[in-house]
């Protein structure tokens, strides 16, 4: 990207458009290499201009920004412009990088597009930052869970309960979607239906993990990897 991060615009009312072209062309290290009306615009323009940074509007005609980005998996990182709030859980759940509420603040769109900075370039120009965190959808709302909070994580049907030291959250996940979302070097997974995070494994004791004050079964079919990713971590507590 070599210090630029290059975008496009989408969105379907001429006004936002135009405001969203000012802004853009008001911080340097924004390169924007396209405008589109909507998403069929859009598809057709990533095949020619491959881009970094998609600032993309939701409700559109034809297609909207949510249904491009469902199947659109390997598309750029979006920020969304929308009129509407109640899509928030929707951009969080898309991985999206920020949600702007129109009419934008200026000062609003130049913190969005500092985060863009920091996820694609890195605090140094070296590279995506990586997060220390995931949200995951439980009830209503949405939970912040820090990878260091994490104890373990068990598999219920269709959910995922997520042990903290202070509280358990009950999450609408599979439990290999959870481990898609967390750092493969922190946690293991010592049966087909928990994940444990290596560092606050305090002993083993036959095919039982102790963590704190609960115990996670080891299955004999994991054993052999869990023992050896453990020794390999060197986190094991003694």
């Amino acid at each position: 990207m070599a210090g630029k991060i290059k975008c496009i615009i989408t969105d379907d009312e001429p006004f936002a458009r135009k405001g969203l072209q000012g802004y853009a062309a008001q911080i340097d290290f924004l390169e924007l290499r396209g405008v589109c009306e909507n998403a069929v615009e859009l598809n057709s323009m990533l095949k020619k201009e491959p881009v970094d940074l998609l600032f993309l509007d939701i409700e559109m005609p034809y297609m909207t920004g949510i249904d491009f980005l469902k199947h659109h998996p390997g598309a750029p990182k979006v920020i969304f412009t929308t009129a509407y709030e109640k899509y928030a859980l929707q951009g969080f759940e898309l991985e999206v990088l920020d949600y702007l509420l129109k009419p934008i603040p200026f000062e609003r769109f130049l913190k969005a597009a500092n985060k863009a900075f920091d996820y694609l370039l890195g605090a140094q120009g070296g590279g995506p930052v990586p997060e220390d965190y995931i949200f995951v959808k439980a009830d209503s709302r949405l939970e912040k869970i820090h990878f260091a909070d994490i104890l373990f994580a068990e598999a219920l049907e269709n959910y995922v309960a997520i042990y903290t030291r202070e509280k358990k959250v009950i999450t609408h996940l599979t439990l290999k979607m959870l481990q898609e979302k967390l750092p493969a070097t922190l946690f293991v997974q010592p049966h087909k239906s928990y994940l444990a995070a290596i560092d606050k494994i305090g002993s083993i004791e036959g095919n039982i993990l102790h963590i704190a004050q609960y115990q996670v079964p080891i299955s004999k079919y994991q054993k052999d990897e869990l023992m050896e990713k453990i020794v390999n971590s060197k986190l094991l507590k003694r």
